[in-house]
């Protein structure tokens, strides 16, 4: 054994956060109660009790959090430790309780207890200790875990510090596919009565022509997106909104049609692709399936992948329902209405069930940036967008991390509103992967 942990006490909690560390410093760190074992090993030692146990040990006093078996509210109060904010404070050569406090974030202790609703019904971000102690722009949790490697190579010079490589992985929702093609006929006649008696000929012409084949779709995105991929040599994700029935926030073309299927497929054959449950699905079970099962139909393979419409997730019950559904990556961990991590992390990580107190199989992958939340939420310009993303390119860059972005096919477009968008997602993957 090359690291070992003591503690007076074994959990689930402390066995899910200590897995975690291993996998992000890249060696096995073994838990152990034997206090005589842990003084006689040559190994790496890290001493998670009350009280000193030998000489030679990097020492971290535990907050009650991971001996505990329920869910309460939890005093949090931050602090600053080398120009990072902490919370848990308490003695031993960190000032504070690293693991209860990386566990508390990555759980999500906080989604559990009371808090208030956004208009969406979903977790509100201005409840969150990230936006109110003003971390929500920092993967804090990576940044941690720099600093405590450190330590660890300060105490041992046997530990060797591992970088891991710095990723980034764009992904993309289709949640309107196309802007008038394949649409039904009495949804463009309705769209073509609007543009004239609003003198919108442009929008006019250009549905009229799409409707008929013979003009192009403003929406019709993919080709240049598949360009940038092949120039910068990315790997992209795509997430399909597949609702039977086109109903409030689900305004997808039909999943029936040819060309909804041909798209997916085309897609399937390139890159990866998942699921995106439509609004609707949230409240019925059966509406989720149906949508896997035409999913599954069109691309001839299991569905294994997710992101909520809307980030519309509660927990625990959505991500047991993807699991009960088979499904084994979800892409959900951010905030619908606003951009940083939700869960203080750029890595990704096994979802751990507070409630049952067991850690899943579900890998939950964290996006930070959606430039619809820039847009729409935060009010930004495309030229303060492209700021707050280089921001997060480069933290995530620094701890090695994995940065996962989300556009929309439809922002992306030549249009006059969105062209100041499109040339700042391409000047973004220029300047950083060129």
């Amino acid at each position: 054994m090359k690291i070992l942990l003591y503690s007076t006490q074994i959990s689930t909690r402390l066995s899910y956060i200590i897995d975690f560390f291993s996998k992000q410093i890249n060696d096995e760190i073994i838990i152990t109660n034997d206090a005589d074992l842990f003084q006689q090993t040559d190994a790496i030692k890290i001493n998670y009790s009350s009280s000193s146990v030998t000489q030679r040990e990097l020492w971290i006093q535990p907050h009650a959090l991971l001996f505990e078996n329920n869910i309460q509210q939890q005093k949090a109060e931050c602090f600053q430790w080398n120009d990072l904010k902490f919370f848990f404070k308490s003695g031993g050569d960190i000032p504070f309780d690293i693991f209860s406090a990386s566990f508390y974030l990555l759980a999500r202790y906080e989604e559990y207890l009371p808090h208030e609703k956004d208009m969406y019904s979903r977790y509100a971000h201005p409840n969150s200790l990230a936006f109110k102690e003003d971390f929500l722009h920092l993967p804090l949790i990576n940044l941690w875990i720099e600093e405590f490697k450190k330590m660890l190579k300060q105490k041992f010079s046997t530990f060797k510090i591992y970088h891991s490589s710095f990723t980034f992985l764009p992904t993309y929702d289709i949640d309107i596919a196309y802007a008038f093609r394949n649409h039904p006929f009495l949804k463009n006649t309705l769209g073509l009565s609007k543009d004239l008696g609003t003198a919108n000929f442009k929008s006019y012409f250009q549905r009229f022509f799409a409707m008929i084949g013979l003009g192009g779709d403003p929406f019709d995105t993919y080709q240049w997106l598949d360009e940038l991929h092949v120039k910068y040599n990315l790997q992209p994700y795509y997430f399909f909104l597949l609702a039977e029935n086109r109903k409030g926030y689900d305004k997808n073309l039909s999943p029936y049609t040819n060309a909804m299927q041909g798209l997916i497929k085309t897609h399937n054959a390139k890159y990866s692709v998942g699921i995106h449950p439509s609004w609707q699905s949230g409240d019925d079970e059966n509406i989720l399936k149906k949508e896997i099962s035409i999913f599954k139909n069109i691309t001839g393979k299991a569905v294994t992948m997710s992101r909520q419409h809307y980030i519309r997730m509660t927990l625990p019950q959505t991500y047991r329902l993807l699991i009960d559904n088979q499904i084994k990556n979800d892409f959900s961990m951010g905030y619908g209405s606003i951009n940083g991590f939700r869960a203080s992390v750029a890595s990704s990580f096994c979802w751990y069930d507070l409630e049952k107190e067991e850690q899943t199989p579900l890998l939950v992958h964290p996006f930070c940036f959606m430039e619809a939340n820039s847009y729409f939420e935060q009010h930004y310009t495309a030229k303060q967008a492209a700021a707050e993303l280089q921001q997060y390119h480069d933290v995530i860059k620094s701890v090695d991390g994995d940065l996962i972005t989300i556009f929309h096919n439809h922002f992306v477009t030549e249009q006059k509103e969105w062209l100041p968008w499109r040339n700042m997602y391409a000047d973004f993957l220029k300047r950083n992967f060129g």
